[in-house]
This record gives structure tokens, C-alpha cells and sequence, in this order.
């Protein structure tokens, strides 16, 4: 294992993550960000002043002390091409150098969309589609198809200049004209999904999110419907700077650029009649971590959840984990039963989460750990999946013992969920119960099973390499669960 420091400097902030990496697999181990707006300094004057030159350096000095601390092996720092509009950026990232020994690359705005691209593929589920970009003072509308950018443009307007912010209306008709769909509309395929990343989306969904009542405090995978975002508009609209401040969720720094930032995505909402926007919480710094390090490492991951779930694994696991073990035997026993169950294959993904995932809750108490196992998958940052899978997940670790189960908790979410999933949840938790049973002496002992149905029970035949005799006495365990969710008796052999 190996940790990896990615710094970047852009027009409004500089920004500290530290990464821990293993065979292409990683895991954020600290991030800290500073606020500095060089990007007015340089809009006004085109030079960076000795004052916040000086501040950056000192800021430069601790984060080389953290990562020297962390045991660091490899810092990759990164500054907007923004900065080369200051006449005087060469000496200021000359004087970085010799304070503090980091050298600077500077990312051009080709470079900037491949790593952003890199980024959002490795974050979000999503073959082919359209991502938006609305940065500190540009608009990147971005077109891809299995990883391959196809084309791009960039709009001269980001949330420091986009017009007037005491006439938002005017803002979004000024930008929605200088906008031509041509190429760049879904052409109604199903599985073109468009997508929005940085800062003015991410706030945008913590204001919609108030707006809907939405149960979830989850910003990455948020969908963002064209109704919604007009309610969102109008809500910022009549917001005077001191009330937005005070929303929670919204950073005070950000705060004046929420409404030029929310206007111009409602130009490029109207401009490209887009229905809904997908939001992610993918960054520059893990674009260039994935470009950088990890493609370095591995092959890229075609299936973005297995690599998240293949991370959590590497990063959370002991030398008791069994969780690859359970995972293979849940969809195992998911095939063996299909009969019974009857769920299709949507619910393969929530599955796969619960199971790579069924202990996690171990590390806030380790006797019920499958009731506190939601919260941990909830919130658990997984990549490429959505909201209501996740929800799922949760929920199917709980009902590793069905006495766990809440309808009081699973009312919350009445809004995401519905009946045939409570249904789902429930089987579904059960076949969990069993693969975690059949490998109770975390040993892959119990290789395979065959089922029977035989009137009103049915006969569970395990294939073995050993003594299963554990696995038999655990997974008996479960047979008053079945026989609740299942309707019949169930005999493991």
C-alpha cells in the first residue's frame, strides 16, 4: 500500500487530498481545502499580489508537513491554466518551488475536461452520455461514449462572471442564446444519462433536496429533474445573500456564486431541453489520482460499483473477512431460488452491496451489527450506484435477522420505496442470512447448494470440501426466517 498527495490550486481554492492506494484500488485517508480567490485578483489586475502569494506559500509549507507526516509516497500537484493570465505566475510558481519544493503542473482546459472525464466515469454508472462542468469563470458541456470523449464546447461564463446577479432571468436568456443543441440532445436513448459535476451542481442539489423534503443527505448519484430545478430557481431567486448563508449545507464562501452558478444551468437545462441531470461529487483530484496512479496499477474498471465495492474491501478488511465468500454464495443461493423469490435482476446490485457489505456495521457494535449495517452501506460513498439501491442494500443487511426490521424505518423512504420492494428486501435479507450462515467458520467449506421443492419445504443440498457441520447448525438458524418470507420449511443437508 502506498499513499498519494494530490494538491490543487485553482481560481478559488487550494486544495489537499491524500490518498491511500493499493493494486488500483483507493480510499480518501484526508483532504483540506483553503479558500483563495486569485481568479478575481487576476480578472482585475492580471497580477497575483505579494499578500495572497505569500498566504498560498505558508498554506504550501503545512500541507508538505502533513504529507511528510502521512508517510507520503508520491505528490501530485495541479494549478488551474487560469493562473497563466497573471503576468507574474511564473515567478509566484517559481517561489512555490523553492518554499516548498512542489512543482506545479499547470492544467490546461483540454487536460482539465480528461480528468474530470476520468474522474466521473470511475464515480458514476454511466456508458455514454453528456457531462456539464460549470466552473469559477468557463462552462464545459462535455459528450462521451464508453470512455471515448466525442466533443465538447465552452461557454465564457462561469459563477464569478455570468452577468448581472441582480437579474437572474436576464443571465439565463443572455447564455441560453450563445447555446446550440445541435449534437449534444440524448436523441432518446435510454441509457444516455447527462450528468453534472462541480461545486454550483453539488449546491444545487443540497437546496433542491430542502425544496423536495428529500429523506436522503446524499449529494453524489442525486438526480435533479427540469420541475425541480425551477423550483429551485425560484426559490433562489427571492433570496437575499445573508438568507442563503444561513440554509445549511452551504458553504459561506460559496454562497454569493449559488445563483449565477444555479442560472446557468437553467440556460443549459432550457438551451439543450434536458429532463434531468444526474449530480456527482466527482473532482479534478480523483481524476487525476485515476489518470495518474491508478490506471497505472489496473485495468480500467468497466463495472464502477465492483471497483468501489473491491476498495471498501481492501481498505475495511481483516484477516477474519470473509465478505468475498458470503458475496459469491448470496448469488449463489439468489440463482438456486429464483423459483421462490421471483425478484428480477435489478435486484442482483443490492444484493451484491449488502453482501460485500454485511458486517460492516461491526464497527459500531459488533452484536447486532447486521441492524447497524444500514447506516454504514447508506452512507457508505459507494460509486456507481444510485439512491434507491443503496437504500435496498440497507435494508437487506438488516433483514439478515428479520427481527431487525422496522416499518416505522422503512416509512421514511415511502417516497423512494414502494410495496414490491418491502417484498424484495425481505427475501432478500433471508438468502443474505444464509450466505453469511453457510460461512460461519469464514472458511469457503460449503462450495455450492442444490435446492428441491418438495410440497411445502424444500431440501438445501450442500456441496462441501470439508466438515460442514457449523455451516449446518448456523444455517438451520435461518429456517424460522424462511418459513416467514417463504411460505415453506426449509432442510440444509
Amino acid at each position: 500500500m502506498e499513499k498519494v498527495a494530490v494538491i490543487n490550486l485553482n481560481e478559488t481554492l487550494l486544495k489537499l487530498t491524500i490518498y491511500k492506494v493499493s493494486g488500483g484500488k483507493s480510499e480518501i485517508a484526508l483532504t483540506q481545502t483553503q479558500q483563495f480567490a486569485i481568479g478575481k485578483e487576476i480578472a482585475r489586475e492580471e497580477l497575483l499580489s505579494p499578500q495572497i502569494k505569500n498566504s498560498i506559500v505558508e498554506i504550501l509549507k503545512v500541507y508538505r508537513k502533513m504529507i511528510e507526516s502521512y508517510g507520503v509516497q508520491k505528490i501530485l500537484p495541479v494549478v488551474a491554466g487560469y493562473i497563466t493570465k497573471a503576468r507574474n505566475y511564473r515567478g509566484f510558481l517559481d517561489e512555490i518551488y523553492n518554499n516548498t519544493g512542489l512543482s506545479f503542473a499547470i492544467v490546461n482546459d483540454e487536460e482539465k475536461i480528461r480528468y474530470l472525464f476520468s474522474s466521473i466515469v470511475n464515480t458514476i454508472d454511466c456508458t455514454k452520455g453528456m457531462f456539464i462542468d460549470v466552473g469559477a469563470y468557463s462552462t464545459n458541456v462535455v459528450k462521451f461514449n464508453r470512455r471515448t470523449v466525442l466533443e465538447s464546447f465552452t461557454l465564457p461564463y462561469g459563477t464569478y462572471n455570468a452577468g448581472e446577479e441582480d437579474n437572474l432571468d436576464a443571465v439565463v436568456k443572455n447564455i441560453k442564446k450563445q447555446i446550440s443543441p445541435k449534437g449534444f440532445t440524448d436523441e432518446g436513448e435510454d441509457d444516455f444519462k447527462i450528468v453534472g459535476v462541480g461545486k454550483a451542481f453539488v449546491s444545487m442539489g443540497k437546496l433542491a433536496k430542502k425544496i423536495e423534503r428529500y429523506p436522503l443527505d446524499i449529494d453524489n448519484a442525486y438526480v435533479v429533474s427540469k420541475e425541480t430545478l425551477d423550483k429551485t430557481f425560484t426559490f433562489i431567486k427571492g433570496l437575499e445573500l445573508d438568507k442563503i448563508k444561513k440554509i445549511k449545507g452551504i458553504d459561506d464562501e460559496y454562497a454569493p456564486q449559488i445563483a449565477s452558478g444555479m442560472a446557468i444551468i437553467k440556460a443549459i437545462y432550457e438551451a439543450l431541453k434536458i429532463q434531468s441531470v444526474v449530480i456527482t461529487t466527482a473532482d479534478l483530484e480523483y481524476g487525476v489520482l485515476s489518470s495518474q496512479v491508478l490506471s497505472l496499477s489496473a485495468d480500467r474498471f468497466n463495472d464502477v460499483l465492483a471497483c468501489s465495492l473491491e476498495s471498501y474491501y481492501e481498505f475495511n478488511k481483516n484477516e477474519f473477512s470473509n465478505n468475498v465468500n458470503v458475496y459469491n454464495m448470496a448469488i449463489v443461493l439468489f440463482k438456486q431460488l429464483k423459483v421462490m423469490h421471483k425478484l428480477s435482476r435489478y435486484y442482483v446490485k443490492p444484493l451484491r452491496i449488502a453482501s460485500y457489505m454485511y458486517d460492516s456495521g461491526k464497527c459500531i457494535n459488533h452484536d447486532n451489527f447486521a441492524k447497524h449495517g444500514f447506516e454504514k452501506i447508506v452512507y457508505s460513498g459507494l460509486k456507481g450506484v444510485g439512491h434507491k439501491e443503496l437504500l435496498l442494500a440497507g435494508f437487506i443487511c438488516v433483514c439478515q435477522k428479520l427481527d431487525n426490521f422496522s416499518l416505522n424505518d422503512w416509512i421514511k423512504y415511502k417516497d423512494i420505496l414502494g410495496d414490491e420492494e418491502l417484498d424484495a428486501v425481505r427475501k432478500l435479507g433471508v438468502i443474505l442470512g444464509l450466505a453469511v450462515a453457510l460461512n460461519a467458520s469464514r472458511k469457503p467449506i460449503v462450495q455450492d447448494v442444490m435446492c428441491d421443492i418438495l410440497g411445502d419445504s424444500i431440501i438445501m443440498k450442500t456441496v462441501v470440501t470439508g466438515d460442514a457441520g457449523y455451516e449446518l447448525v448456523e444455517g438451520m438458524k435461518v429456517a424460522p426466517d424462511y418459513k416467514k418470507v417463504y411460505k415453506k420449511s426449509l432442510q440444509i443437508i
